[in-house]
């Protein structure tokens, strides 16, 4: 079978929701998105989620300030760079790496959107502003940590590939921009 050397970078939720903060999927285990992009014959890459193999499973949600600190972008480069050696190898033997999609919203992994407050942190248990603390998380725009150190990696090694966001506040709309991207 003849190879069509289509490749598409997935954030590692889109393919396993089940990596995503507890309560903020609406899908069983993989985003619908995935089984077109399979359809047309793309090659996937999942990239791991920072999140989870830092903070585990049982984590809380957090926002883009929290992890804003050098412990946390160096995990995400170290993360990255046998993506980007992957990456880089592809497109070295003439395969065509379409995009890297993202999914907007997320403190990490948002390209388009990020969650943010910069009141999110502390004791929760005897808070007495956990309301003030609470209204404070935005989605803002902006990129997530996670993403903005892959965006860092693909500039220093001379690598020039598009990042998508998916947003799942308007999810249909945002796929069909995604595709339209791809296809």
């Amino acid at each position: 079978m003849k190879r069509n050397k289509k490749i598409v970078v997935l954030c590692h939720c889109i393919l396993n929701c089940n990596s995503k903060v507890e309560g903020s999927s609406d899908y069983e285990g993989a985003m619908y998105f995935n089984k077109k992009l399979i359809d047309n014959g793309f090659g996937i890459i999942q990239l791991p989620c920072p999140e989870l193999m830092m903070y585990g499973i049982n984590r809380w949600g957090h926002s883009k300030e929290q992890f804003d600190n050098i412990i946390y972008r160096e995990k995400c480069r170290e993360l990255l760079l046998g993506y980007i050696y992957q990456i880089k190898m592809y497109i070295d033997n003439a395969y065509e790496v379409k995009a890297v999609i993202a999914i907007d919203g997320s403190p990490s992994c948002g390209y388009n959107r990020t969650c943010s407050s910069k009141l999110w942190y502390g004791e929760l248990s005897g808070c007495k502003n956990l309301d003030e603390k609470i209204e404070n998380i935005k989605l803002i725009n902006g990129t997530g940590v996670f993403i903005e150190e892959l965006v860092e990696l693909l500039d220093e090694y001379k690598i020039d590939i598009p990042i998508l966001g998916i947003d799942e506040l308007r999810l249909e709309e945002s796929i069909n921009e995604v595709y339209k991207n791809l296809f």
